[in-house]
């Protein structure tokens, strides 16, 4: 389970809390509990918390997302990881 699918099933389940029974109910619990016990948080020194909450908010995207994107690229550009690449000879459908 992803911890969109996690926070998808708690909204479901608050929205509907009088119809859902008590079993179905503790086991999306248990399962928030342990994405939760699961996160490992990188702690970072103030001015680059500040960094990155500026470029997310700049980017429309959430700050997860753009650790996400950033530790791609870097370990991309020194070839910790193959550079995902378009396939030059396809069709583009007119856009670059």
């Amino acid at each position: 389970m992803t911890r969109q699918s996690i926070a998808e099933d708690l909204e479901s389940a608050a929205d509907r809390i009088a119809d859902i029974s008590r079993a179905d109910l503790q086991i999306i619990l248990r399962r928030a509990a342990l994405m939760l016990r699961n996160v490992a948080g990188v702690p970072l020194d103030p001015a680059t918390e500040d960094a990155l909450n500026s470029i997310a908010a700049e980017m429309n995207i959430g700050r997860s997302d753009l650790i996400w994107i950033v530790l791609r690229e870097w370990l991309e550009t020194n070839a910790y990881l193959p550079v995902l690449s378009m396939d030059e000879d396809g069709e583009t459908d007119g856009r670059a």
